[in-house]
């Protein structure tokens, strides 16, 4: 049981370096007049539990604050991971089983 939590913890640790990093990416690019990180691949990062990193990029990069559906969407995919998180570890695990 303790591999597990070790695996979904570098797991988590990986997606949110991932969804840092291409905030990064995408605003260097943004600035050169390059190709972009597409916004379904940055919201899908930060769907996958990435939301973390992702918000943290935004706002270490100053990128997309501007973009209402970032500001509000990336907090609101973590609160969502957070209570599926909550649900999943505090529930009854015959719930599971039924």
């Amino acid at each position: 049981m303790k591999g597990i939590w070790v695996i979904i913890i570098i797991y988590l640790a990986v997606v949110n370096l991932l969804g840092l990093i291409l905030m990064g990416v995408d605003k260097s690019r943004a600035k050169r007049r390059k190709w972009r990180v597409p916004e379904a691949t940055l919201f899908l990062v930060a769907a996958i539990g990435g939301s973390l990193g992702s918000i943290a990029g935004m706002y270490i990069f100053r990128h997309k604050t501007k973009h209402l559906y970032f500001v509000i969407g990336m907090p609101l995919i973590l609160v969502i991971q957070i209570i599926a998180a909550a649900i999943l570890l505090f529930a009854p695990l015959n719930l599971f089983f039924m």
